[in-house]
């Protein structure tokens, strides 16, 4: 019994030992790093040699333990230090990223080698999007024909799925925005990634990550304008980019807009205050009348509980829009905003079958009121109208257009005889 507890201490010590043995081989990339580099340097430029390097490594060499080292190579050639830079006494290759040449089909060549590698070793995607974050926040510590490597590089990685928009974020760090660097790299970035897709395939990885109204950030807070990005980008030749953020900014404009012109009208707000709001609105965020009378149409019906009943809605309508027609009135100053609200009412009715009714009501109210005038109402009878209800609508609007037309060869005739 006694010699059994004197042993118990000696077993633990070893065990201790080899615990101690295995955790420094954990840690040490160095050896790893060696392997990688001997094999690539072996493979040379031939891009496809390295892919099936990489590829039969894997079965050897520990990739999910040392994927950061394996990523720091592949893209620097060699163990980066915090900051972006190569440690000295560190091997090196010149199969690289950053030592290849700084064109597109080059870095589209490179996107292959790293679509391989993740596509044969899917645990290996975690670790190359960190690393890739990891990159954009050392970009300072690259050169610039480096940095532009990198942006090419990732935005045909953006383009082709291996890469989620989410890596963006390192961007907006305030060190990188400051300098100018984010900004001149997101240049390059979004020209590979437009170039391998298009804007609208860029805006749904943008939007999928909420990042579609992020991109001003780019810039330090002074310059986060419309016209400052704009003109930046386009300048750049990424004129397709500057018109998607300046259409964002618009449609964050037109809802905000949207969402104050509710609450000041259930305040009862006077209509002189809101009409005044409208247009500082209008002219602050370049928003054009024919969209902002579909705005305050869609918020005017929005700011009643309607009845259920047909015969009742038109009465209550009619009631309601009466009281808002002057709102409505100051922002029909062209003809095409009165075409647009036309078709607005129309597609209303249509959608919301108590008013299919209502809809010549509707269009007789606003003519009295002076909301439309005559030609518009001629034109979306003859052409302008849409498909949505159109055989009830047109059979419902007849006899008021015949009117019209009359009414307008009388007031012609009379103004040749005065003649």
């Amino acid at each position: 019994m006694n010699n059994q507890k004197q042993q118990k201490p000696t077993l633990s010590g070893q065990r201790f030992k080899t615990r101690k043995r295995d955790e420094k081989e954990r840690f040490d990339p160095t050896q790893f790093q060696d392997c990688i580099i001997q094999g690539l340097t072996e493979t040379g430029t031939d891009l496809e040699a390295v892919a099936k390097f990489l590829d039969a490594s894997g079965a050897k060499l520990d990739y999910r333990r040392y994927a950061e080292t394996l990523f720091d190579i592949l893209v620097a050639g060699g163990m980066l230090a915090p900051g972006g830079t190569l440690a000295d006494d560190m091997m090196r290759t010149d199969v690289c990223v950053f030592a290849a040449q700084e064109d597109l089909e080059t870095m589209q060549a490179f996107a292959q080698v790293f679509n391989k590698l993740i596509r044969r070793y899917k645990y290996l995607e975690k670790g190359f999007e960190d690393e890739v974050k990891k990159l954009l926040l050392f970009l300072k510590g690259f050169s610039e024909s480096e940095r532009n490597k990198l942006a090419m590089l990732t935005g045909v990685l953006l383009a082709n799925g291996t890469l989620n928009a989410s890596i963006l974020n390192s961007l907006y760090n305030e060190n990188l925005v400051k300098e100018g660097v984010s900004a001149a790299f997101a240049v390059k970035l979004f020209k590979s990634w437009i170039n391998e897709k298009d804007i609208n395939a860029v805006a749904s990885s943008l939007r999928k990550v909420s990042m579609d109204n992020r991109l001003m950030e780019l810039f330090p807070a002074n310059k986060q304008s419309v016209e400052h990005f704009t003109k930046y980008f386009t300048e750049a030749g990424l004129k397709e980019l500057s018109e998607y953020v300046r259409n964002q900014q618009t449609i964050g404009a037109r809802k905000e807009l949207q969402k104050e012109l509710q609450e000041q009208m259930s305040r009862g707000d006077p209509f002189k205050d809101i009409i005044l709001y409208v247009k500082e609105e209008m002219k602050k965020n370049n928003i054009p009348e024919p969209v902002v009378i579909g705005i305050i149409w869609s918020s005017v019906m929005s700011t009643v509980e309607w009845n259920k009943k047909e015969e009742l809605v038109a009465e209550q309508a009619i009631k309601h829009l009466k009281q808002y027609s002057p709102l409505l009135a100051a922002f029909t100053t062209q003809g095409q905003s009165e075409l647009t609200l036309l078709l607005k009412i129309q597609e209303y009715c249509y959608d919301n079958i108590h008013f299919m009714k209502a809809f010549q009501k509707i269009v007789v109210l606003f003519y009295k009121a002076e909301v439309l005038s005559e030609e518009p109402i001629l034109k979306w009878y003859k052409d302008a109208h849409v498909a949505k209800g159109k055989s009830v609508f047109l059979e419902q609007m007849k006899k008021f257009v015949e009117w019209l037309k009359n009414a307008e060869e009388e007031s012609e005739s009379e103004a040749e005889e005065g003649d």
